[in-house]
């Protein structure tokens, strides 16, 4: 079965490693290391620095790639993490392997399959330790992800349905799309490369997400996820569904990343700013 490619060890110890904790906000932020079968990954938890009676709802980050700016990397979404502690959350903020600036062009394309299933595992094994955490409610989870992180997000939520909802951020609908940049690949190199590709792509999977409420945030301007494969990707996916599409380019604007708070507070069930 397709399923049983990231299939891993649930028993396996993480080997977590505390780094820092430290105040911020109405949060503590926990910084640590953990073991993976293929790396070792360093992670933010943020969570309430008053832990509510109530059970904590949960986000798991996932960041975008891009090279040239310095949030490319776990702390992409660290202050709406921290905003969203004071309303009853706790995030886990991790790496991946584009966290590294070269990744891109250390990569090969003989090496994109395999690393993709084990990215898609490291995905699975973050969600374990988040919903490990005391008091968080696993019926209130949902992934955030931009770019990489929304098209991972995608494979990794139809093998594994844990998420409650999805933020898709700038995501585009097949991997060749981008993998195809660098190295260039001509031919029949191409056309086997995109077919190899096609069962993991995240439009032959995003509609396993339903029934998990999804928001899809583009760009209208994005030179990377030209309008039309948005839509394609969006009309690809199940119900419910929602699209929002700003003025910005593939980093979105502040405008999404308050829109997107209210869509997870709706979907969280919030309560107000402590």
């Amino acid at each position: 079965m397709f399923e049983d490619q990231f299939a891993y060890d649930h028993k396996t110890s993480f080997d977590i490693r505390e780094v820092v904790q430290r105040p911020k906000g109405n949060a503590l932020v926990r910084e640590f290391t953990y073991a993976s079968p293929f790396s070792r990954r360093a992670a933010y938890l943020v969570s309430p620095e008053i832990r509510p009676q109530e059970p904590l709802a949960a986000i798991l980050y996932v960041h975008w790639y891009e090279p040239e700016s310095p949030d490319s990397n776990r702390t992409q979404f660290l202050d709406e993490a921290v905003q969203l502690a004071g309303r009853g959350v706790t995030s886990l903020l991790i790496e991946t392997m584009w966290s590294d600036r070269d990744w891109f062009i250390k990569r090969t394309q003989a090496e994109d399959q395999q690393n993709t299933i084990e990215q898609v595992v490291e995905l699975r094994q973050a969600m374990d330790i988040l919903l490990a955490e005391p008091g968080v409610d696993p019926d209130r989870f949902v992934y955030v992800g931009h770019d990489f992180g929304a098209m991972y997000g995608v494979l990794m939520g139809s093998v594994d349905p844990r998420p409650s909802a999805y933020v898709l951020m700038a995501g585009t609908p097949r991997f060749s799309d981008w993998y195809l940049y660098y190295p260039r690949l001509d031919g029949e190199a191409r056309q086997a490369f995109i077919e190899a590709f096609t069962p993991f792509d995240p439009i032959s999977r995003v509609s396993n997400l339903a029934p998990a409420p999804v928001l899809f945030q583009f760009g209208e301007d994005d030179f990377h996820v030209p309008v039309d494969r948005g839509q394609e990707f969006y009309a690809a996916s199940g119900e419910p569904k929602e699209a929002n599409w700003y003025h910005a380019g593939h980093g979105l604007n502040q405008q999404a990343a308050i829109d997107r708070v209210k869509w997870l507070a709706r979907q969280l069930k919030l309560t107000e700013d402590q």
